[in-house]
């Protein structure tokens, strides 16, 4: 465990929230932190792509704090947890020596240090972006109207619940002085006028934007703040705006080369593995642009050819998905390669994060096992393939 101060989980996880932001996690998935206290200290961590007993086993024998895991241990709730189970030993065997677990899935799939930009890095893409990229929403544009004399304290509110920050800087806002009317009828509580007379106040109108997230936050701080009974306001709803992130990666290849050795590049260039590397094309077909996906990755077949990819590198494929993609005449050819090895290219990327951001108080480690189920991939003999009948090398 290294000396001096130490971060605690609660630290680790707010770094990691903040890069891979778990409300980006698709609906079904299961991120966070799933085993461990907040509050305890964390020293030592180790990445590994699977949650499995090898994984569990190597954490204690480094005395490890903490392990960050790309795949989830659970997809779904438990209503039991014997040591009997295979995840259920994994829990007990972390639990039981004080490491903590914590999952980084779908919301690790599409940030620009997320899975698939780590691939593209892997294989050596230049240039490289999201092959279908997301949006964020527009900021919210509020205006809100108050008496002259109260502004500051209106605006000090809204400021203080998120409003105001824009590109870099905070306390953003505009006003500009104007008169407001209103005659206030039977059953109202003015806090200036009388029932039934027109009154005139010096008002200011404020004017700030503020993330969609904190919408309810900046209203209840604005009503709270403000001494009208019945606050004048509107909330304009931002449209959405390119973002850098996305699923999948497309970028290009620094020379062009045939599609046979661009698939050795890409078996090289992925930590070893048991499992088979894949070509569907013609294997003398020159590329250069190459579309990617970490993990299962067959939605984006369709997007690959559409942006123009010469070849589309993804795991999971399945005969017919191919079959019938390669039966189009502008189809991108296309390389399978095996899940694990795949996204194991995230885990540097990620230790690196943490350094960067934690300093000397963590130590991470990347787990150079290989937990692919696939232990040995055979190549009949006669097959055109690139990889070789056996392949037991360990991860670089």
């Amino acid at each position: 465990m290294p000396a001096g101060p130490k971060s605690t989980l609660r630290d680790v996880v707010a770094v990691l929230d903040e890069l891979y932001d778990p409300r980006t996690a698709e609906p079904w998935d299961a991120v966070g932190t799933i085993l461990g206290d907040l509050d305890a200290e964390v020293g030592r961590v180790l990445l590994a792509v699977d949650p499995v007993q090898a994984v569990a086993d190597e954490a204690v024998a480094l005395d490890v704090d903490l392990v960050v895991t790309h795949h989830p241990l659970w997809l779904s709730g438990v209503t039991a947890l014997p040591a009997s189970d295979p995840k259920g030993r994994v829990a007990h065997t972390l639990l039981s020596n004080a490491i903590a677990l914590h999952t980084c899935h779908t919301n690790a799939d599409i940030p620009p240090r997320g899975v698939s930009a780590a691939m593209a890095d892997a294989l050596g893409l230049v240039e490289s972006r999201p092959l279908q990229p997301a949006t964020d929403p527009g900021p919210d544009l509020w205006t809100v109207f108050v008496p002259r004399d109260d502004a500051d304290a209106v605006l000090a509110a809204m400021h203080a619940a998120g409003a105001g920050h824009h590109d870099g800087y905070d306390q953003v806002a505009f006003r500009w002085p104007g008169t407001g009317q209103f005659r206030p009828l039977a059953g109202a509580d003015p806090a200036i006028g009388r029932i039934g007379e027109l009154e005139h106040v010096e008002e200011v109108a404020l004017r700030l934007v503020a993330a969609p997230g904190v919408r309810e936050q900046v209203r209840a701080a604005m009503v709270a703040a403000h001494p009208y009974e019945v606050v004048a306001y509107d909330v304009v709803v931002g449209q959405p705006v390119p973002s850098d992130r996305g699923t999948g990666r497309i970028g290009r290849l620094p020379e062009p080369m045939p599609l046979a050795a661009f698939a050795q590049h890409v078996r090289e260039a992925l930590p070893a593995h048991g499992g088979a590397t894949r070509l569907a094309g013609d294997p003398d077909r020159l590329v250069e642009t190459v579309g990617l996906c970490g993990g299962s990755g067959d939605f984006l077949l369709g997007v690959a050819t559409a942006a123009g990819a010469d070849v589309y590198v993804t795991s999971d494929l399945k005969h017919h998905v191919v079959s019938e993609h390669l039966e189009r005449s502008d189809a991108c050819a296309v390389i399978d390669v095996p899940h694990w090895a795949a996204e194991w290219t995230w885990l540097p990327v990620a230790a690196a994060a943490l350094t960067e951001r934690l300093g000397a108080t963590v130590v991470p480690q990347v787990s150079t096992l290989v937990t692919d189920p696939w232990t040995v991939s055979l190549v009949h003999p006669h097959s055109s393939s690139t990889d070789h009948p056996l392949d037991h090398r360990s991860p670089r």
